[in-house]
């Protein structure tokens, strides 16, 4: 190899190392927080040791790791079935010709940008309200993933969000009580949403239908779940599939502080 063939360096190589960085970023964004990124992080040091395996001709372990790295296109695709699936719904959920969605998934450096305009003393408010009174709530909060997919024209609204409204809509006598209220940028985009269901079978008995709903959506999306359950008005939330237990609506707003500016 001369070194004329690194100079050799076109357009066409900017763009083919721009979009692979690109792919990347969004990459690391979805797994980012999830116990995949610890496998991802794992397939690659286990690649660049196999590529070092090669330079120094340690034929043994080189065909050794070459066999592995053989097969592991089917290997990821088992085990990252959830995020492939989740990266599947982002795309197919998403009108990529829409000037508002190409710059959301082309902007860099507004990590704090989605927290400024969330009022989140309105929603912390309204779960430690709904807390007290025991009423059931289903609330989803919509992050880089967009939720079209889970609702249809007749159950859409646009609403901004408030406390009261939030109180009333699952008011138990209320129409629009069952089902979910998906929050978008301070505003309650849909109401009566029928969430899916997680595929967990070890979930304890006491989580009912919201719970694994709310489960259910944060393993296909990157949504961010509040469940107040109806029976002890405690309130729960989700991320990513995982359930946590909230003891304190201070660090309920400070989790979903950290949360919204990933």
């Amino acid at each position: 190899m001369e070194l004329t063939d690194f100079i050799d360096f076109s357009f066409i190589d900017l763009v083919d190392i721009l979009l692979v960085a690109l792919l990347l970023f969004y990459l690391y964004k979805l797994l980012k927080g999830t116990v995949a990124i610890n496998i991802f992080i794992g397939i690659v040091i286990i690649y660049l040791i196999w590529r070092l395996t090669e330079i120094l001709n340690m034929d043994v372990l080189s065909n050794l790791l070459g066999k592995f790295i053989s097969v592991g296109f089917f290997a990821l695709i088992v085990v990252f079935q959830q995020e492939i699936r989740k990266f599947l719904l982002l795309l197919g959920s998403t009108n990529l010709a829409s000037r508002q969605n190409m710059v959301r998934y082309f902007r860099f450096l507004n990590k704090q940008q989605q927290v400024s305009y969330f009022n989140l003393d309105v929603l912390v408010d309204a779960c430690e309200e709904m807390s007290k009174s025991k009423t059931g709530a289903l609330i989803v909060i919509q992050r880089n993933t967009p939720l079209d997919f889970t609702f249809t024209n007749s159950n859409k609204t646009d609403i901004k969000l408030d406390p009261l409204v939030l109180q009333s809509l699952f008011f138990k006598n209320a129409p629009l009580h069952d089902g979910a209220v998906i929050i978008k940028e301070n505003r309650i985009i849909a109401a009566r949403v029928v969430l899916p269901l997680t595929e967990q079978s070890k979930l304890p008995a006491r989580f009912g239908l919201r719970h694994r709903a709310g489960l259910g959506i944060s393993e296909k999306t990157d949504a961010l779940v509040l469940v107040v359950s109806e029976q002890t008005g405690k309130v729960a939330y989700i991320k990513d599939g995982n359930l946590d237990p909230i003891d304190s609506f201070v660090a309920l707003k400070e989790q979903l502080k950290n949360d919204l500016s990933d």
